[in-house]
């Protein structure tokens, strides 16, 4: 016979498993933006679906599963992205996201140029700013990226404008 608390315990183990399969591209994309070996990339993702577990406790289902998972996963990275272990392995590989920026038009070999220059940009770019160019790839929008990141909606818009501009930057110089 079961106890009122395992019976919690396997009901909260079952909507986290349910959520966490509703949403099961956020941890690996996010794992994926910030490493570069896929050894790494796993690890990452495993690391964020346990500390996410350790705080399903306090999720709150008023609020939006996505947005909590990706602060979750997001501090996870970052974390290991300041570890001085990890430093030198880490940089940005892009996902299919990432193609909506090529010019659909451009021959295969220039949007291939152009999406490996975009990577490199991406690659130096401080690991909050790879957040919120992760968010603003997935098209969220600038409300739920300040929930994310913690940080205010204009502070949001603000900082992607001048993302766009540095990036657009140096593109032009490496595209000439």
């Amino acid at each position: 016979m079961h106890t009122v608390a395992a019976t919690m315990t396997m009901d909260a183990r079952d909507r986290f498993q349910a959520l966490l399969a509703e949403h099961a591209r956020i941890a690996p994309k996010v794992a994926a933006m910030y490493c570069r070996h896929p050894e790494d990339r796993r690890d990452l993702a495993q690391e964020i679906v346990v500390q996410a577990w350790r705080a399903f406790g306090r999720y709150d289902p008023a609020r939006s599963f996505s947005t909590w998972l990706y602060r979750i996963a997001l501090n996870v990275a970052i974390s290991q992205v300041r570890s001085a272990s990890q430093r030198e392995r880490h940089a940005v590989p892009l996902d299919e996201s990432a193609h909506a920026i090529a010019d659909e038009r451009a021959a295969p070999h220039e949007t291939d140029e152009r999406l490996h220059a975009l990577q490199r940009c991406i690659d130096t770019l401080a690991p909050l700013d790879r957040a919120l160019m992760l968010l603003y790839l997935e098209e969220r929008s600038q409300i739920e990226i300040a929930d994310v990141l913690g940080i205010s909606a204009s502070n949001v818009g603000t900082r992607i404008n001048r993302l766009k501009q540095r990036i657009r930057a140096r593109l032009a110089q490496t595209m000439t």
